[in-house]
């Protein structure tokens, strides 16, 4: 079990959170004026890189707070945790 550390909570197993999807994606500033097109592609269309890559979680079995956390999608280690009004760490 791999332990990922909540920014409130400190380190908790794995089975405590849930995945939330790509990080930093902005919401269109006028959903309704998007095509079907535009509109499937923000929804379902998500970058897929091999290595660091920021996504959303949930500690839904603790606080409940939503944070980001940058993993390498290769080895699957947590390089960086931190909370959504703190800005994406520089990974190199």
């Amino acid at each position: 079990m791999q332990l990922i550390p909540c920014p409130w909570c400190g380190p908790r197993e794995e089975a405590e959170f849930h995945y939330g999807g790509q990080a930093h994606v902005a919401y269109p500033s006028d959903p309704s004026a998007l095509s079907d097109e535009e509109w499937a592609k923000f929804v379902f269309f998500r970058e897929n890189p091999s290595g660091p890559f920021a996504e959303r979680w949930s500690h839904s079995a603790g606080c409940r707070r939503w944070f980001n956390a940058v993993r390498d999608t290769r080895t699957h280690d947590l390089l960086a945790v931190y909370r959504l009004d703190e800005p994406r760490p520089v990974i190199s």
